[in-house]
């Protein structure tokens, strides 16, 4: 697992889970659409990997899809990591 899925990760599991909170986080785990992480939460998040990454995510690109698993929310930082 590379650095930034393993950072990513860590970060929704620390943040979005409760301590006795049993599921299991991985790659593909729907984030949004399992109830892990909200609207709001999901802002918190942006700033985040704006912030650790040093990229500008649009809101426009900042959907519910695009957060809705670690996979996909890599495949976004990526893209604006290139520009």
């Amino acid at each position: 697992m590379d650095a930034m899925k393993k950072m990513v990760l860590d970060y929704v599991i620390r943040e979005y889970l409760e301590e006795d909170d049993d599921r299991v986080i991985k790659e593909d785990t729907p984030l949004i659409t399992g109830g892990i992480v909200d609207s709001f939460s999901m802002v918190s998040l942006k700033r985040f990997l704006e912030k650790k990454y040093n990229v500008q995510i649009p809101d426009a690109d900042a959907t519910p899809e695009a957060f809705d698993t670690v996979n996909n929310i890599i495949d976004l930082v990526n893209r604006f990591l290139k520009k």
